[in-house]
């Protein structure tokens, strides 16, 4: 992979600025869980460390030690893409940054924020169909066509294809597991249909990497690689689904009590 065409100037202006965000971002965190708690119970413990774990998860992709190496190294890189299009999104998703920004706010912007949340391009933007053709769709582009050795030589189409990846994963995530307020929900059964074949494809991509490397990369650190988002996604899949599951039991368990007294 030809990485002398990247401007490490620019590269490093740009991580610096990646850093703050990432600074900014669990600021603001704080702050509304702060708010939040004066006017409601206190922020759950558990949902600042998903927070700041997630958080971190997604800066180690694109800052530091593991984002300099996945320049040409395809094992680094595809760990930057575990922890960026799958373990970040997973984690920020179960610290329900909707839920504290909606207590956070004032009513008059709460209610604002909500009616948003009602429009009717929400329930396509995060149906589980569309958010599976973003997330599992977009690797196939990246890592079966030129864009993978194209996004190694331009700056902008490595940052852009990063922001997609990290986006992409967050919605796929939220349009499987509810955490946060969703009007428009799916069915379980639905969801977890399209989970299923989305799951699949991810593992099948996997494979097919193993066997045939995307451009201007050697076949071993294709192995090496394939391998490491086979199993290393499918420990990530392994919480998604135990949530799902928990979710769909918990919502399922008043009928089922209903049907005992009956």
């Amino acid at each position: 992979m030809n990485h002398e065409s990247f401007h490490y100037e620019t590269r490093g202006f740009v991580e610096l600025g990646l850093a703050m965000l990432a600074i900014a971002v669990f600021v603001l965190y704080v702050y509304a869980a702060f708010i939040s708690g004066r006017r409601f119970k206190p922020w759950p413990a558990y949902r600042y460390v998903c927070w700041f774990i997630g958080v971190g998860s997604a800066a180690a992709a694109v800052i530091g030690p593991l984002a300099h190496p996945s320049v040409t190294d395809f094992t680094a890189h595809m760990t930057g893409h575990l922890l960026l299009g799958m373990l970040a999104p997973l984690l920020l998703a179960l610290a329900a940054p909707m839920t504290l920004l909606l207590k956070a706010l004032p009513v008059t912007r709460s209610r604002k924020l909500s009616h948003v949340l009602k429009s009717w391009t929400l329930p396509i933007l995060t149906d589980p169909l569309t958010t599976s053709f973003l997330n599992i769709g977009g690797l196939w582009i990246l890592y079966t066509t030129d864009l993978f050795r194209i996004m190694h030589q331009s700056l902008s189409i490595h940052l852009l294809i990063h922001v997609h990846v990290f986006l992409a994963g967050y919605l796929f995530t939220v349009s499987m597991i509810y955490v946060d307020p969703v009007p428009h929900r799916k069915s379980f059964l639905y969801r977890a249909i399209v989970l299923v074949l989305a799951l699949a494809g991810h593992g099948v991509l996997s494979k097919y990497i193993y066997g045939h490397p995307p451009a201007g990369v050697s076949g071993i650190q294709a192995e090496q690689g394939g391998k490491l988002m086979y199993y290393g996604g499918d420990a990530i899949d392994a919480v998604l689904i135990f949530i799902f599951c928990l979710q769909w039991f918990k919502a399922a368990r008043p009928r089922m009590r209903v049907a005992v007294k009956a």
